[in-house]
């Protein structure tokens, strides 16, 4: 019996017949960031809201997320800051402007799968805003006063690996992000794409093509593909 109902038989073929087999057959995915690609950044909006600059820090100013959960969770218990407070600011945004029929016009033609850094948490409300596409990020430990205590990381570099384990299934990834924390799933994809990314990783990153628009956006998506596909 096969591996995958439609996919080759594996013991039937040589290995390279199964392999050409698999490329003609391949579905492509779309995974997306989720925070400066669709949605506002949260923890910006929450400091424009409480005032505490060192809030605005982004995995543009930090590449290492572990090292900018911590400072953010040190300012929070400094401050007094609980969950409660930060989904009260999350209730008022909403997603980026175009960024709903972006998800619309994609997920007529590709899968598509939000590969975040952000935490179920936060991410609830936005992503019904959004049709609930598939979401793949991480949870915060939270006590019973509303206290971020922790994070729990899903695992490390989970982009990358998400895009590596997609591989496995036979999945061809086409991926868009904003930030440092996004360039290892880019390289890792079979194309990469920066979507309203600053000047400092743009230039860091020559490799990937760099996009400010939705229109843009859908372009490069129809570029990397492999199959004839319209605006």
């Amino acid at each position: 019996m096969g591996f995958l109902h439609g996919y080759p038989q594996r013991g039937r073929l040589a290995p390279s017949i199964i392999f050409d087999q698999l490329q003609e057959s391949l579905v492509e995915i779309a995974c997306l960031d989720l925070e400066g690609v669709l949605i506002p950044e949260i923890w910006i909006n929450f400091a424009e809201k409480t005032g505490i600059e060192a809030l605005k820090a982004t995995t543009r100013d930090i590449p290492d997320y572990d090292v900018l959960m911590k400072q953010r969770l040190a300012i929070l218990e400094r401050e007094g800051y609980g969950l409660p407070d930060i989904q009260a600011v999350i209730d008022t945004l909403e997603p980026l402007p175009g960024a709903v029929e972006f998800v619309a016009w994609l997920r007529e033609r590709f899968q598509v799968v939000i590969l975040s850094d952000t935490f179920y948490e936060f991410a609830q409300p936005l992503m019904r805003k959004l049709g609930f596409p598939t979401l793949l990020c991480h949870k915060l430990v939270v006590d019973e006063q509303g206290k971020i205590t922790d994070y729990q990381l899903r695992q490390r570099d989970p982009k990358r690996q998400s895009v590596i384990a997609l591989h496995s299934l036979y999945y061809r990834v086409i991926a868009t992000g904003d930030s440092y924390n996004d360039t290892s799933m880019l390289a890792e994809a079979e194309a990469g794409i920066l979507f309203k990314a600053p000047d400092n990783v743009i230039a860091e990153f020559p490799q990937f093509p760099a996009v400010h628009s939705y229109e843009e956006l859908k372009r490069e998506f129809i570029k990397a593909s492999e199959r004839e596909l319209s605006l």
